[in-house]
């Protein structure tokens, strides 16, 4: 079937679409934008799409790529159905040029050819700068590959065609200064995510980028500020707002409120026990951080150890892995950890490529010094955390998530007696965030059982001075 023979339905953006349904395409429309906004209804919105036209090839693709999103191998047929429907779909009535790209894209994502599905989508966007599903999807897979350059340049060779009157174009502008953020340009990230909001007060990941940048640069009453004046707006979102929450957890970590971090914790962060990584992923670095502070957090871990567990086989995401590993760890299932150490590594030799890299190469001796550092081996920590701490970063995450990693490498060094290792990281961290209350304090540590009292107590005062500042 020819192209030019295809019944054709546009979107909001001029996007064309394989249907002879309007409401195929306007439902369609609607879930990409609650899925934009992280709102509840993305799925009832697919739903009434594929109901106006139950063989809308784009239909089942966004079905696909919002398993995908899920990160867990239990979706892995749902996955494949999606695929053999959207083909199917292609076959019988034909396809645009721009959907069996999306089909190839969502293909190659599944199968684990992360490079293949963003070859595809900025393919698609060469030709389609206004896809917006293409453009979210692609800067993702950056973000989950640590390539910040593209998470910001993704974005930016699209810009060109998007402007004030363009549906969609706050969000557009949200990913921008995330994307500027991560590369480190906090004042433009602030003033683009500032102008996203102001264009849509709903896009929650314009304000995630704003709270990014103000977290970054030790601004903890004006973060908290910010959070408190959008709470309105993203309280009511999916489980992405327990990853502002968490945010807003870090604020008051360095303010020495740790009562309120753990109120937090029971009656946001971990209210609904979900077993979605983000949330698992949250959960675990903010236990960490407060047990590494002192704090006792009592039983948590293992209600958040038994939803790791039942995902330790996954291996969909490296950074999710180690999460999973931290709560394993913590919780005293050496046996589980050791399993998952191994399956990590058998997962990688059978993939090959990327995923042997990430996995097998990052993602396992990540997790064999998450363990080694619960079970009190703290040079075991050192010799496998310190080699890769620049490759950390190709496991994903965003800069503020990825510090966990460093601080457990930096406290092993502490701890075993490294203190050679330990100032030097101290003197480059308080050198690139002078305004951390917790590099300050470490630092102090590091100092005074260096016996260089003087430094120690200079660390001291820039600690305290610190949180007098921010608590007045």
């Amino acid at each position: 079937m020819s192209e030019r023979t295809i019944a054709i339905q546009y979107d909001r953006r001029d996007v064309a679409y394989t249907t002879s349904s309007e409401d195929a395409v306007r439902c369609f429309d609607d879930a990409i934008a609650s899925w934009l906004g992280f709102r509840r209804d993305t799925d009832d919105h697919l739903k009434l799409a594929l109901r106006a036209d139950s063989d809308f090839l784009m239909g089942h693709v966004l079905q696909g790529y919002l398993m995908m999103l899920f990160a867990v191998r239990i979706l892995d047929q749902k996955i494949d159905a999606a695929i053999t429907t959207a083909k199917q779909s292609a076959l019988q009535r034909g396809a645009t040029q721009r959907e069996r790209d999306h089909i190839a894209a969502l293909t190659a994502w599944h199968r684990g050819d992360w490079q293949a599905a963003l070859e595809s989508w900025e393919k698609i966007l060469l030709e389609n700068p206004r896809d917006i599903l293409a453009l979210k999807l692609a800067n993702h897979l950056y973000f989950y590959l640590g390539d910040a350059r593209n998470v910001r340049d993704s974005i930016a060779r699209v810009l060109y065609a998007w402007n004030e009157d363009t549906p969609g174009h706050g969000f557009v502008l949200g990913m921008y200064a995330f994307g500027l953020e991560e590369c480190g340009d906090y004042a433009n990230a602030e003033a683009v995510g500032q102008h996203a909001v102001e264009i849509n007060p709903a896009d929650v990941w314009a304000i995630h980028a704003v709270i990014h940048v103000m977290e970054m640069q030790g601004r903890h009453r004006e973060g908290t500020d910010w959070l408190k004046t959008s709470e309105k707006i993203w309280i009511n979102c999916n489980n992405f707002a327990n990853h502002l929450w968490w945010h807003g957890a870090l604020l008051l970590m360095d303010l020495e409120r740790y009562h309120a971090v753990l109120d937090g914790y029971d009656s946001r962060i971990r209210a609904e026990q979900s077993d979605d990584y983000l949330d698992i992923v949250n959960a675990s670095s903010l236990l960490w951080r407060l047990e590494e502070t002192g704090v006792d957090v009592g039983n948590r871990w293992t209600e958040l150890a038994d939803k790791a567990e039942a995902h330790a086989q996954d291996h969909k995401l490296a950074f999710a892995d180690a999460h999973y590993m931290m709560a394993m760890a913590a919780d005293g299932r050496i046996n589980a950890a050791e399993a998952m150490i191994d399956s990590m590594t058998s997962h990688a030799e059978a993939a090959g490529g990327m995923t042997a890299t990430i996995h097998g190469e990052i993602g396992a001796p990540l997790c064999a010094a998450i363990l080694a550092y619960s079970c009190g081996d703290f040079g075991r920590v050192v010799e496998l955390l310190q080699p890769l701490r620049y490759d950390l970063r190709y496991l994903g995450g965003s800069v503020a998530q990825q510090d966990i990693f460093h601080r457990i490498l930096i406290s092993a060094t502490v701890r075993g007696g490294r203190l050679d290792i330990a100032r030097s990281l101290m003197s480059e961290r308080s050198a690139d965030r002078p305004s951390s209350v917790w590099n300050w304090r470490t630092y102090a540590r590091v100092l005074a059982a260096l016996d260089d009292e003087a430094s120690a107590v200079a660390a001291w005062r820039k600690a305290r001075d610190l949180i007098t500042g921010l608590n007045l």
